[in-house]
């Protein structure tokens, strides 16, 4: 099975990072721009450009493709599930976190467009035709799209376009060059992705809880420590944990009293208060430790 990365750009290392965390190692060879293994015999890294992923996995060169969604919907169909997907569809298996960004509708701040139905008969520029026309046919509006491969946001002042689409992260650049966003087209991060005919492949369910077992564990940790058997309904009262603690039964303290190791999974954020709290109870021998894989 292969799965396209994003060759390089802002993609390129936190898709190798998460493949490194879901026990998918990539064996770097001097081909890497092509191809690489992992140590799973059955999966290969397959480098690519992240524009080009969706028509590598829509064309069978690779099974599954990591790349934003905003690429995958420009290139076809994006279906997010297998039952209702078509031949030619990808099938969204799983948002991955990163890259988040979105394609906005913007125009310039002192122009005539500021709604989307001022968008009839005008012009947009973009680097994303499908996405855009498929905006305007949502919104019933005609208009005029022109592709261009960069510098987008100078089209509205060239007079090339009335208004554009494009992405934007912070809208740093929008503002800079005097744009206001008029609408969202398309919220986009990057997903994992799967031909219809492979999604739902034991192979492929294995990649997809593989990188669910990682994003599961993000901003989670593990505690451990002992407590006093006579204070665990405090104990688990304290504890925000993941469908509760697991509690087992150990020697007694030095006098005598009957003890628990408690484990539970809690997040991050709530690490420092709880425990001061535990210790208010009287837990002891706290331990707090990094989750790398979580199947929930």
């Amino acid at each position: 099975m292969r799965i396209a990365v994003p060759n390089k750009g802002r993609l390129h290392e936190p898709t190798l990072s998460l493949l490194e965390r879901a026990g998918l190692h990539v064996e770097e060879t001097a081909d890497r721009q092509l191809y690489a293994d992992t140590v799973d015999p059955e999966v290969t890294v397959l480098y690519a450009r992240a524009a080009d992923i969706p028509e590598y996995v829509r064309d069978g060169a690779a099974d599954l493709g990591v790349t934003g969604l905003d690429q995958a919907a420009e290139s076809g169909g994006v279906a997010d599930d297998p039952g209702g997907a078509s031949d030619d569809d990808l099938v969204d298996l799983l948002d991955l976190g990163y890259g988040s960004c979105r394609l906005v509708l913007a125009a310039p701040e002192d122009g005539d467009v500021t709604a989307v139905e001022d968008l009839a008969g005008a012009t947009i520029a973009t680097e994303f035709p499908t996405v855009t026309r498929e905006y305007l046919d949502r919104k019933g509006i005609d208009a005029d799209v022109v592709t261009v491969t960069g510098a987008t946001e100078l089209t509205p002042h060239v007079d090339m376009a009335d208004a554009i689409v494009d992405i934007t992260s912070t809208g740093t650049t929008l503002q800079v060059n005097r744009l206001a966003v008029i609408d969202e087209v398309l919220a986009s991060s990057v997903r994992l992705f799967a031909r219809a005919d492979v999604a739902d492949d034991p192979k492929v369910e294995q990649v997809r809880t593989a990188f669910e077992s990682v994003l599961a564990a993000d901003g989670r940790r593990y505690l451990m420590m002992n407590a006093p058997k006579s204070r665990l309904d405090e104990v688990k009262d304290v504890i925000p944990g993941l469908g509760g603690p697991t509690v087992m039964n150990v020697e007694a303290d030095e006098n005598g009293n009957g003890m628990v190791a408690v484990h539970a999974v809690v997040e991050e954020r709530d690490v420092f208060a709880t425990i001061s709290e535990l210790k208010e109870v009287g837990a002891s021998g706290i331990l707090v430790t990094e989750i790398e894989r979580l199947v929930e």
